[in-house]
């Protein structure tokens, strides 16, 4: 099932299968969220929950008992409920079943509101705890924007801009999608990273934690035109592509992939979100279109 949505400057679709944004066109009609394809990813994006990147050995230790979940959890792949919906905004709503419980074995309440905004969207996430007992969970975006936007262009004549000077590093990842354990390279030097196929080929996904900055654009250097991301409650902002993918994902994390000699327990996982019951948690980012 889609929904449609609308202002007077833009158009949105949202789909119920995995509870995301699909669409987003300007009144010129341009398209900014990647439509999948197989030929790079089919995904566009997803809702990463109840985890954030890949799990040691695809398991993780809760109170003992060990479950399997795969890469980015299972939001994704579930079927929200439509609980709300106006002209330019709807919130679904995703909880436990027996599926879910199977792989975490949480009562929950995911809810999503995706609503236009005057010149972009914003996504909020609302987590809540109705079981007895603590309710530990990651949360994030796996947003790809178009890149490039226009006729003509290409990847390389965009950038990231972040909102001030960095001096950051780019944490890395080992074969199996875990981080290394103190594994780090030098990535911002400043406020830009030029965009280039062959850093992903080599390093498959920019990771940062720590930055300064609460807003990162991408846009094309020479007219200025793309998007900016606001993530101010995520601790971590990750990028990643695939060589000549015609995108680039731009994604805020609360939490990330399990580290190569990390415990394996959920409660020990960085950025971790834990609720105590009956309490609520709620996070947002927002895009702007840039022109």
């Amino acid at each position: 099932m889609s929904i449609t949505l609308s202002n007077a400057s833009l158009t949105a679709a949202v789909r119920t299968l995995g509870g995301e944004l699909t669409s987003l066109r300007d009144r010129a009609g341009t398209e900014y969220i990647w439509q999948g394809g197989p030929a790079f990813w089919s995904g566009q994006n997803p809702i990463l929950f109840p985890i954030v990147g890949s799990l040691k050995d695809g398991r993780v230790d809760v109170n003992g008992r060990v479950f399997e979940m795969s890469r980015h959890g299972f939001a994704r792949q579930s079927g929200f409920t439509p609980v709300e919906q106006g002209r330019d905004y709807a919130v679904l709503e995703l909880r436990e079943s027996p599926e879910t419980l199977a792989r975490y074995p949480f009562p929950f309440v995911l809810q999503v509101r995706h609503q236009l905004l005057e010149n972009g969207f914003s996504t909020a996430f609302a987590v809540e705890n109705p079981g007895p007992g603590p309710l530990p969970f990651c949360i994030g975006a796996h947003t790809a924007i178009r890149c490039p936007l226009g006729e003509g262009e290409r990847f390389e004549d965009y950038g990231l801009f972040f909102q001030h000077p960095e001096d950051a590093d780019t944490l890395l990842l080992t074969p199996q999608g875990l981080l290394r354990s103190g594994g780090r390279e030098p990535m911002l030097r400043g406020g830009e990273i030029a965009l280039d196929y062959q850093v992903f080929q080599r390093l498959d996904t920019l990771i940062f934690q720590g930055l300064r900055s609460r807003r990162v654009s991408l846009r094309h250097k020479a007219t200025g035109r793309g998007v900016s991301l606001d993530f101010r409650d995520f601790p971590m902002a990750a990028f990643w592509t695939k060589p000549g993918a015609p995108f680039l994902c731009m994604e805020p994390w609360h939490g990330c992939a399990a580290f190569a000699d990390e415990s394996g327990r959920f409660q020990d996982k960085p950025h971790v979100i834990t609720l105590a019951p009956g309490q609520r948690k709620e996070l947002a980012y927002a895009f702007t279109l840039l022109s």
